[in-house]
């Protein structure tokens, strides 16, 4: 979606293709890569064609940029998808690894949920984390969500599964 959000020290937004260089500190970051469901990308130009395959219009994907007001850097991603079969928003998130530990992501996704909140109905939302990465899951619980479930996921060339945890937040 098409929006701009700010919070205290983070302005939300969408990504353009001219991002990539910053996108690929963390897509191409193996450290951060360890549990996210992509690929670990290996050259810039990967993260550029991405970007520009991003549908920006969908009215149901708040997948946004994570830029330092206090210095304009794109540090992260992340935010909520829709998924109407289920009446649930999927949130989701990433940030360079030199930016953990700040709650930028709780941060981002508490101004995500803020903002889709007054403008669509949110039954609910549910993340996914790998079990090991425990420091997700300790965001989801600050975002209000507790176990709902074990589970597991791979990574999209099916290169790695994961034993994972899903926790959810109703709101209804």
């Amino acid at each position: 979606m098409r929006v701009t959000i700010e919070t205290e020290r983070l302005i939300l937004r969408p990504f353009v293709p001219e991002d990539y260089e910053e996108a690929f500190k963390w897509c191409g970051d193996p450290v951060v890569n360890t549990y996210m469901i992509y690929p670990l990308y290996h050259r810039a130009e990967d993260v550029k064609t991405w970007l520009e395959s991003r549908d920006l219009d969908d009215p149901d994907s708040y997948d946004l940029g994570f830029e330092l007001k206090s210095t304009g850097e794109l540090i992260g991603s992340g935010g909520l998808v829709y998924h109407s079969d289920r009446d649930i928003w999927n949130v989701g998130y990433n940030l360079r690894a030199d930016q953990w530990g700040h709650e930028y992501a709780l941060e981002a996704i508490r101004g995500i949920i803020d903002y889709v909140s007054r403008t669509r109905r949110i039954r609910a939302i549910e993340g996914e984390f790998a079990a090991e990465n425990y420091k997700s899951g300790r965001v989801m619980e600050k975002l209000g969500m507790h176990f709902l479930r074990d589970s597991e996921y791979e990574k999209l060339d099916g290169s790695v599964k994961f034993a994972s945890k899903i926790y959810v937040r109703e709101y209804e």
